[in-house]
């Protein structure tokens, strides 16, 4: 079996996963409704962005689009932020965290890569089923991220090699 070929399989499992184990139908709702109300409370997508990530002076919103962040707990459910500085992703739904000393927090799940770590953006689509494709992206110091659930996958590709291509 080619390297190509299990990767594949690989990413279809992980595929076949996220939808399978992803939250409940009402949940996945909530965290709509809750996104679109703290967007319309900060006054629009580039204020939550601003507010979430400090962003930079001279840095531009690009896009923000909405994807699921695929971890090793299972798919996140959030927006993917591309600027003309980073990208970064924002859970939807606050995360329960508990402390050593046990007290309890609830946070958002956050990641921002500069683009200057970014190694490379993969845009890939899982091999017996081309209808499901997501977007592999490797930093230079190791780490990788699957972002997939797309409205516009295309659009989404795009917007991230222009700013990456842009920084080089």
């Amino acid at each position: 079996m080619e390297i190509g070929q299990c990767a594949d399989e690989y990413v279809a499992f992980l595929f076949v996963r996220a939808v399978t184990l992803g939250p409940k139908l009402s949940e996945t709702v909530k965290g709509k409704l809750s996104l679109g109300a703290r967007i319309l409370q900060a006054g629009g997508v580039e204020r939550v962005f601003r507010q979430a990530f400090s962003a930079e002076k001279g840095e531009r919103l690009v896009k923000a689009l909405q994807c699921y962040l695929y971890t090793t707990s299972g798919p996140i459910a959030g927006m993917l932020f591309v600027s003309t500085r980073k990208i970064a992703f924002r859970s939807d739904r606050s995360l329960t965290v508990t402390s050593l000393a046990g007290d309890v927090a609830r946070v958002p799940y956050k990641v921002v890569v500069p683009l200057g770590r970014i190694k490379r953006v993969q845009p890939s689509e899982n091999a017996d089923n081309p209808e499901q494709k997501y977007i592999h992206m490797a930093t230079v110091d190791g780490f990788e991220f699957w972002f997939m659930g797309f409205v516009s996958y295309q659009r989404c590709c795009k917007y991230m090699q222009q700013v990456i291509s842009s920084q080089l």
